[in-house]
């Protein structure tokens, strides 16, 4: 059975939020969200995976998006990772008529257990183990997803930072029903800017999952990465995205300028969504996929990073 939290409403104009928004949006004074903590089961498996769930209110249907956390280098970040941590990107996805899921992998936070995730070492690592691991809890969360009596389960997104972009990839390959795009952020694995900045371990090994991934994933994928990110340099990323379309899928990438010290965090910073908000909107509006504020809002001009 779902089991079902405390419901909080959150007000979609937290002061907070509004006034760390330089790419203007206009007013969302009447758009009320609603946030729920849930235990989603894992049918194959004898454990369950903590999430939240933040949505429009109202009876719907909403298209849904399944946003995954990143991947942390010590154990002790992994305990403590949260959706909260997410919370202020997901309201954006929300205030567009989505129902957003934030799940927690195995080895994160609530969900605790084992980190199923470990590829091994640089030297030998086995992505693919790793990848099928996280790929299991994402699954599982987007099943879940689909069934909520207020979604619209033919238009489902996939979505996530980092070691989660590459997580929601990897899940698309499975071909679930109703996916129509995957949004990855920063996406990569094997980055650690204390050892080595810009350029992460095993860059090749990885490079041969997207080489497999670009011939299986059937649905527009957006690479967004900054050009100062400190896991993933561009040089690297680039030649990700370019051995994923390699194989035939279809994909855009999107290099903005440095943001802040670390570009790697533009997408789960508060200041980040003047330039990664607008990238989606283009993205998305590209490939037919209805992504517009749920109360109308004057026109604004994006704001280039670096202005």
């Amino acid at each position: 059975m779902k089991a079902m939290g405390l419901l909080v409403v959150l007000v979609a104009t937290l002061c907070w939020a509004i006034g760390n928004l330089a790419y203007a949006q206009g007013s969302f004074s009447d758009v009320t969200l609603i946030a729920e903590d849930v235990r989603i089961p894992v049918s194959s498996r004898n454990y369950s995976i903590a999430a939240k769930v933040l949505r429009p209110e109202g009876a719907g249907p909403y298209g849904a998006i399944v946003l995954n956390h990143g991947a942390a280098v010590s154990a002790e970040e992994r305990r403590t990772e949260s959706p909260e941590l997410l919370l202020h990107t997901a309201m954006h996805f929300a205030r567009r008529g989505y129902v957003v899921v934030m799940p927690l992998r195995r080895g994160f936070g609530a969900t605790g257990g084992e980190f199923a995730e470990d590829a091994g070492s640089c030297r030998n690592p086995d992505y693919r183990r790793g990848e099928s691991a996280a790929a299991e809890d994402v699954m599982a969360a987007y099943d879940y997803t689909r069934a909520l009596p207020y979604v619209d389960g033919a238009r489902m997104i996939l979505a996530g930072q980092s070691a989660g972009g590459v997580a929601s990839i990897y899940t698309a390959a499975r071909a679930p029903e109703g996916l129509v795009a995957v949004l990855a952020f920063a996406a990569g694995r094997g980055g650690n800017p204390s050892r080595n900045p810009g350029v992460p371990c095993a860059v090749e090994p990885l490079a041969r999952v997207f080489d497999e991934l670009g011939k299986s994933v059937k649905v527009p994928v957006l690479f967004h990465y900054a050009e100062n990110d400190q896991f993933f340099n561009a040089q690297t990323s680039r030649l990700w995205y370019e051995r994923f379309t390699a194989g035939g899928a279809r994909a855009e990438y999107v290099l903005q300028p440095a943001f802040g010290k670390d570009g790697h965090y533009i997408f789960s910073d508060d200041s980040g969504v003047r330039y990664w908000l607008p990238a989606v909107e283009r993205f998305l509006a590209r490939n037919g996929v209805p992504f517009e504020p749920m109360h109308a809002v004057p026109p604004a001009k994006p704001i280039l990073a670096g202005q």
